[in-house]
């Protein structure tokens, strides 16, 4: 049987697990990977185009809004006993005139094209401006491109998150409004379901750790961020960021997200999917009680 893959995605809870041995803890036959280390990407490749190609990893996550809909073009299986809760937030430069959300009318706000950044900051300002005067660009690369480009004082506004998020908040950028949002796991392939309990058992065992001592950890964001900016970097003031919650994530949530998706045209009609939970979601909780003697 082939390794279960593993790597970080922009968080500390991978990084934590495998300091701490809760994998090997676990019996987890696995390879640990760090694939982040191209931080530009070219213009409209977001979280969707990375699922539709295929991702090495056997768990991946992304925001929720993308995997609903990535699981329901049949790239994979959404995880639904677990979400998780990301900070996040448009940043612009402490300069800027910008110092209100209604102040972003028309203003080109550097996002993620199909990513947690492009949904969120879309729900966050519908509550202060019309859709047709939120202004998103995704012509600056993911979350590290459009990061520099905002430090280099390249665009006006960039929506961050992890380490971006609390690198920003610590040179002085000032966050106009917060776009926290939820995560979810997509399962890549078939990966076995007992390999995939260990591991979530392993992360959930790693957010306690977080919880207790966050400034034990806040080092690792080091591993993901841009080298220029090490030697800025005081990793010591920075939050614990993602949250993984071992709550499901219903199908109530599945639905409602899928149609507020659907409603705002992000994708090409047609091209979606069914949206169904039942074949787009799994539950490997429900599948072990079910395997449970009476």
């Amino acid at each position: 049987m082939a390794k279960f893959v593993i790597s970080p995605h922009f968080r500390l809870h991978e990084w934590v697990a495998e300091e701490k041995g809760y994998f090997r803890d676990e019996g987890l036959d696995y390879e640990f990977r760090n694939v982040f280390k191209t931080h530009a990407t070219p213009n409209k490749v977001g979280a969707m185009t990375s699922f539709a190609e295929g991702r090495e990893t056997n768990v991946s996550c992304a925001c929720h809004w993308t995997v609903n809909v990535a699981a329901s073009q049949g790239h994979g299986k959404m995880y639904a006993d677990a979400y998780s809760i990301s900070p996040s937030g448009v940043f612009v430069p402490p300069e800027s005139p910008i110092r209100q959300p209604t102040d972003l009318r028309n203003v080109p706000i550097s996002v993620g094209h199909q990513s947690g950044s492009h949904y969120s900051t879309i729900q966050a300002l519908e509550q202060y401006l019309p859709r047709n005067e939120i202004k998103l660009s995704f012509a600056d690369g993911i979350l590290f491109g459009r990061m520099e480009k905002l430090i280099d004082r390249q665009v006006p506004a960039a929506a961050l998150f992890s380490g971006p998020y609390y690198f920003a908040e610590q040179l002085g950028f000032r966050k106009i409004i917060d776009t926290t949002f939820m995560m979810a796991s997509m399962l890549n392939g078939d990966p076995d379901a007992e390999d995939v309990r260990k591991y979530f058992r392993a992360l959930r065992r790693a957010q306690r750790d977080i919880d207790l001592r966050p400034e034990l950890y806040t080092h690792y964001y080091r591993k993901e961020m841009p080298q220029r900016f090490h030697a800025q970097m005081d990793t010591r003031r920075w939050g614990p960021g993602e949250r993984i919650v071992f709550e499901p994530y219903t199908r109530e949530v599945f639905e409602e997200s899928f149609k507020w998706v659907a409603e705002r045209e992000i994708f090409e009609p047609g091209t979606m999917g069914a949206g169904r939970f039942d074949d787009a979601c799994v539950s490997l909780v429900e599948r072990a009680h079910e395997r449970t003697p009476a």
